[in-house]
């Protein structure tokens, strides 16, 4: 094929994409839904450009940071496209009801993000207010640091190894429970063991236990 005919046909392509983008661009929000319906990823595309400054506008207001506003953005309009067929025109305009969705969407990552934070802070207020590691890290530095080294290896190595974490590296009972794939009350509970036992030693040993 002739380099001038390779030229005209690139350009008649790049002709026929600029007309299509501007015919969905003159199309109601309305009909873009209707063809969103059918699969039309063009019509989403349009309707895309036409909200989602409005879109992000609303997110930004309500998560407070950039990241979390493009990221709820995304998923509202996620949502758009897989909800398409449920929208009712009598109910409200096509923006209305994507900036609905774009709302109830972060109100359900604030609620979640709000659930997480009350349950960590939950974990902190039971944690003893005076921490272990203050108390293993100054026997550790006295004469009592052979007694605790024996008493350790009497542990199960699960046992071991959370104690390990969380009174020499300083991970809290949450971190430790992502860093190891266990559910909480497992790490709680191979904690309690594992310092029973620790005491256990100490009062077989007649030694002060620390803390």
């Amino acid at each position: 094929m002739a380099i001038d005919t390779i030229l005209f046909v690139g350009n008649q392509n790049r002709q026929y994409v600029a007309n299509q983008n501007r015919q969905y661009a003159l199309l109601a929000d309305e009909d873009l839904m209707s063809l969103m319906e059918g699969g039309d990823a063009e019509a989403f595309a349009a309707l895309y450009d036409r909200h989602s400054r409005s879109a992000y506008s609303l997110a930004y207001r309500m998560m407070g940071e950039r990241q979390s506003a493009e990221d709820l953005v995304q998923d509202a309009f996620l949502k758009v496209w897989r909800s398409s067929g449920s929208y009712r025109a009598d109910r409200g305009s096509v923006r209305t009801w994507v900036l609905s969705i774009v709302h109830n969407r972060g109100v359900d990552q604030l609620r979640s993000t709000a659930s997480r934070r009350r349950t960590q802070d939950r974990v902190q207020a039971d944690a003893p207010k005076v921490q272990p590691s203050e108390a293993f890290t100054e026997t550790w530095r006295n004469s009592q640091r052979d007694q605790v080294r024996e008493a350790l290896k009497t542990l199960p190595d699960e046992q071991l190894k959370v104690l390990e974490l969380a009174y020499f590296s300083g991970y809290t009972h949450v971190e430790i429970s992502g860093l190891l794939d266990l559910p909480l009350g497992t790490v709680k509970g191979r904690m309690r063991l594992g310092l029973k036992k620790v005491k256990d030693f100490f009062d077989s040993q007649d030694a002060a236990v620390p803390g």
